[in-house]
This record gives structure tokens, sequence and C-alpha cells, in this order.
């Protein structure tokens, strides 16, 4: 028999360093997830991929049993490492922070395909390329 979901959380923590001090320790906490137990499998899933901040869904079933899904890096975050800047523009119309390839732009849209809604690498390319409009990054 299927268990019952009873919770959902959303959660965003850096890749390999999850550590149970908050925002992470509250937030699981509240939701009955075992702390220690999730960061360490997180940390276990997460150890190959570098500095990124990795977004992850954890199912919270009544018996205080988990388990979690781990989505891509925010697009946004993507773009700022591929142009090596920290943030992006306050006034993406005036004010542009960097430039990006279309290399660039299509390995960003490759990484990003299984959590966009897009049928093609085009249509992620267009997506990727609309989020670094608005952060003030060019696309050449």
């Amino acid at each position: 028999m299927a268990k019952k979901i009873i919770k959902k959380v959303k959660v965003i923590a850096p890749a390999g360093k999850a550590t149970p001090a908050p925002p992470l320790g509250p937030t699981l906490g509240q939701a009955g997830v075992n702390i220690g137990d999730f960061t360490k499998k997180f940390n276990e899933a997460t150890k190959g991929m570098g500095n990124d901040m990795i977004p992850v869904v954890i199912s919270v079933y009544e018996d205080r049993t988990y388990d979690f899904v781990l989505k891509t890096p925010p697009t946004s975050s993507l773009i700022l490492k591929a142009i090596g800047k920290e943030k992006g523009s306050g006034k993406p119309n005036l004010s542009k922070v960097g430039t990006l390839t279309k290399a660039q732009l299509k390995e960003i849209a490759e990484r990003k395909m299984p959590d966009l809604n897009a049928n093609d690498v085009d249509a992620a390319m267009k997506v990727v390329a609309g989020t670094a409009r608005q952060m003030g990054v060019d696309v050449k």
C-alpha cells in the first residue's frame, strides 16, 4: 500500500555542504524529517556538483519517513556562474552586467532541460535567454 504524503518541503542547499544549521534545520525539523540523516544523504547525493545551490523537494510520509528529489540549480545562478559575476543588474534595461555566448546559453539550457517546460533545446534556450535578459545579461 502506498504511504500517505503529509507534507512536501522545498529547500535549496549548497551541493555537498548541507548542515543542520538554519535555515535547513528548523524547516526540516518542523516537517518531522530526521535532519542529520537528511543532510548526510543529501551531501552524498550532491558531492560531485561543485559549488552550486541545489533545490530539493522532500516528501514527508505519515510514518515520518521521507524521500527527496534533486532539481537542477536555479537558471539565474547558472548564468551568473557562466559570466563570472556574483549578482545580476538592479536595472537590467539600463546597466548590463555581462554577456552570454550562444554556446554558454545552450550549455545552461541543456543542463536545465529536465526542469524546464520546454520540448526541445531551442525552446529551453529561449527560456534561459529570457532569464538572462531579466538579469541584465546580453546574449550574443
